[in-house]
């Protein structure tokens, strides 16, 4: 391209005028839209053209229309105007905050038993950020949902996505002592197959380390099947059968001696639970506001988890 370029400043004015006027069809409404004169507008267009070397408007006494250069370029220019805004908007939104509405996707029994308890305190934090929380037992890929951010446990293979790990830790396969006490202890995940197993999300395969540490597959069977959390939690707490879950779920009763950890010598690592968000350049203020609440929730839990197992191990040992 010949001549010398025109500064960034008067470029974009040009770009943002072209596209008033192609959308408007008329350089005297898009003059009232950006409130100059007419031939102001006529002048930016004019010189955009010149600058680069085609015709971006037909004109005519009667109509306009665009070329067919007019048409691509219209095209990139609304991308780019686009983008600018939204740089402009977060910056905004960064200056004041977090604010705004934000989308939220997690498991049920993770929300009732982490998140809402503590959403008070999240209130307080961020007075200026409203929660719409939707309850998925198998949470979804945010980009396809329209979630801003979501709590998803186990492998969510995309690269359009951030991903911040919440939470690890062992798979729990647990009873109540009711249960144990009427159908006895299994020794060996090959036990299961005479016990009434409670069957989550995941399915009927359980995994298990077998006595080399490599991990094995059992095939169990039960009266019930669930994609809740909560079901699966309660109906063990029931006394219905043995239920399979991170050991997120069953954390407070196991403490509590309302479930018995079974098996525990052949448990294997839980799939991880996530916070999971699109990726941008930039992430939203009220985005990251919840991140990091949750990954600081999780993180107190977990250290008063582990003042519990402490406290335990000195009484009983």
């Amino acid at each position: 391209m010949s001549g010398e370029r025109k500064p960034i400043v008067n470029k974009f004015q040009d770009m943002l005028c072209f596209v008033t006027v192609a959308e408007l069809g008329s350089f005297t409404a898009a003059s009232r839209r950006l409130l100059v004169s007419s031939a102001a507008v006529t002048k930016y267009v004019q010189r955009l053209e010149d600058h680069l070397g085609v015709q971006l408007l037909v004109r005519s006494t009667r109509q306009m229309h665009l070329s067919e250069a007019g048409e691509a370029y219209f095209e990139r220019c609304k991308l780019i105007l686009a983008e600018v805004e939204a740089a402009e908007d977060l910056i905004m939104e960064n200056a004041a905050g977090a604010s705004g509405t934000i989308h939220v996707a997690m498991p049920p029994a993770f929300a009732r038993r982490t998140f809402l308890p503590a959403l008070p305190e999240f209130q307080r934090r961020y007075p200026n950020v409203s929660v719409d929380l939707a309850l998925k037992g198998k949470t979804s890929n945010p980009i396809e949902n329209g979630y801003d951010l979501v709590v998803h446990s186990g492998r969510l293979p995309d690269s359009r996505l951030m991903n911040r790990i919440l939470v690890r830790g062992p798979q729990k396969t647990v009873a109540s002592p009711a249960y144990l006490r009427e159908h006895g202890t299994p020794r060996s995940p090959d036990d299961l197959g005479a016990h009434n197993c409670i069957i989550g999300a995941f399915g009927p395969h359980w995994s298990f380390r077998d006595v080399r540490g490599d991990e094995s597959v059992v095939r169990v069977s039960g009266n019930l099947t669930t994609d809740s959390g909560d079901i699966l939690r309660t109906a063990a707490l029931e006394g219905i059968g043995i239920s399979q879950a991170t050991w997120w779920l069953f954390d407070d009763d196991i403490r509590s001696g309302a479930l018995v950890p079974v098996l525990p010598d052949f448990e294997t690592e839980a799939e991880p639970i996530s916070i999971v968000f699109p990726a941008q350049k930039t992430t939203p203020a009220k985005v990251r506001a919840l991140a990091d609440f949750l990954i600081d929730l999780t993180k107190a839990k977990l250290r008063s988890t582990d003042e519990t197992h402490d406290d335990l191990d000195r009484r009983f040992h």
